[in-house]
């Protein structure tokens, strides 16, 4: 679309308002974009990943490997390499440039969710249901495991007492369980969430923890980056999703780092808990969708911490939402139907833009026909006005002017395959 025709104020708008679209492939469980936001990966109950061309709405890739329904999706940083974690106790890591899988990857229990190095798309960390968070590495055609720890970090003014035997440390750091972790955005430390309300920074280097926090009394459910990295979020099982600022982590020692909260955001009516969290594209606003029975997208600025929209969404639970790194564009997932909803700013058109003279009227008006208006004139007349007023200045058609806000890094664009048996690759596991 001809960015002339939009408007300028509808363009400047900053969270959507209105469904535009539904896309309907298969029970959908889970979503993601990708960085540049042309692509969003949808896990669907059956284990198959479906990829979707948001330019077109169509279907890039449909990527079959998993038995179970897939339970989260992470993109590698260039867009080509797609990481599907699932309930069969598989991660696959998926080449999008024809389909095939690049890594299978095994574990021994079940998977909350896995997510990718945002630098190495040969590194990843998973959070499992009764084993230790394992961070994978097969950079070198080795698969490694490395069982990470889920227990605090003790300090010094909280020493555990001496005379408490080694039973009774061990039940404590049994009731400790990782449910998610996550890489930080630029990838030297990994957040990890427990089941007590902790908060473990590790690092992805030594695999040690750094710096522990407890930030809640309840299970963090899920810990979320904005894309600057400047803050993130921490949703919890006690109804409170809480806003913090990113410490300084390159220069300054983690046991200096100010873990300070900035906003709680919460429904004190209701008392409402929220399935999924995500930042906006510029990181100024927040969303989050209810659980139960409740089928709203809350939305919070945060600046102030004020509510600034809730989103009536259809007559089903919303599982998971996304919101378009680089557009006002929001996803969400149902519960009951799987359907994909997606919601965006309309812009109105201007067509003044295009015709100087065009003039919107709001009734009929007589039109006055000019005297010459349908002369009927010669063509040699009419070729030499338009020469007339061709310039003879050179058009440049090679360089690309990009436009303000526009992604700026060049990102992989999936191959077209034609052949269907083509695009539904399926190649033999890889240990």
């Amino acid at each position: 679309m001809n960015l002339l025709l939009l408007d300028p104020f509808a363009l400047s708008q900053e969270y959507p308002e209105n469904l535009t679209h539904t896309l309907n492939y298969g029970h959908s469980t889970c979503i993601k974009f990708n960085r540049k936001g042309d692509y969003l990966a949808s896990g669907l109950i059956d284990g198959t990943v479906i990829v979707f061309d948001f330019e077109t709405y169509g279907i890039a890739r449909v990527l079959r490997g998993h038995t179970r329904p897939v339970q989260s999706l992470s993109w590698s940083r260039d867009g080509r390499y797609l990481l599907s974690s699932s309930r069969d106790w598989k991660c696959i890591l998926w080449d999008l440039k024809d389909g095939s899988r690049e890594k299978t990857v095994r574990f021994e229990s079940a998977i909350w969710g896995a997510e990718l190095h945002p630098f190495n798309h040969q590194v990843f960390i998973a959070a499992l249901l009764d084993d230790a968070p394992t961070l994978v590495d097969f950079s070198d055609g080795t698969t490694r495991k490395h069982l990470l720890s889920s227990t605090p970090l003790q300090k010094d003014d909280e020493e555990e007492d001496e005379d408490e035997d080694d039973d009774g440390r061990e039940r404590k750091q049994d009731k400790q369980s990782t449910l998610v972790a996550t890489f930080t955005r630029s990838g030297q430390y990994i957040f990890a969430g427990t089941s007590k309300g902790w908060l473990n920074v590790i690092d992805s280097e030594t695999l040690q923890t750094v710096r522990s926090e407890k930030l809640t009394t309840a299970n963090i459910k899920h810990i979320c980056f904005s894309i600057s990295g400047k803050q993130f979020l921490v949703n919890s099982s006690d109804r409170t999703i809480r806003l913090y600022n990113t410490p300084d982590l390159t220069y300054v020692d983690p046991v200096d780092w100010d873990i300070d909260i900035v906003h709680r955001f919460q429904d004190v009516v209701n008392r409402l808990q929220w399935n999924s969290v995500a930042f906006s594209s510029n990181g100024d606003y927040v969303m989050a969708s209810t659980y139960q029975d409740a089928h709203d997208i809350y939305i919070w600025e945060t600046t102030v911490g004020s509510l600034v929209k809730i989103i009536e969404a259809p007559r089903e639970e919303i599982v998971d939402v996304q919101w378009d790194p680089n557009r006002t564009l929001v996803a969400a997932t149902g519960l009951d139907n799987g359907t994909i909803y997606v919601w965006a700013t309309t812009t109105p058109q201007r067509w003044s833009a295009l015709a100087p003279d065009f003039v919107e009227v709001e009734e009929n008006v007589e039109y006055e026909e000019r005297e010459d208006e349908f002369d009927i004139i010669p063509d040699e007349i009419v070729n030499k006005r338009k020469l007339d007023q061709e310039d003879d200045g050179e058009v440049d058609v090679v360089t690309i002017e990009r436009v303000r806000g526009e992604f700026s890094e060049e990102s992989f664009v999936i191959p077209v395959i034609l052949d269907e048996e083509e695009e539904t690759f399926d190649s033999s596991d890889s240990d």
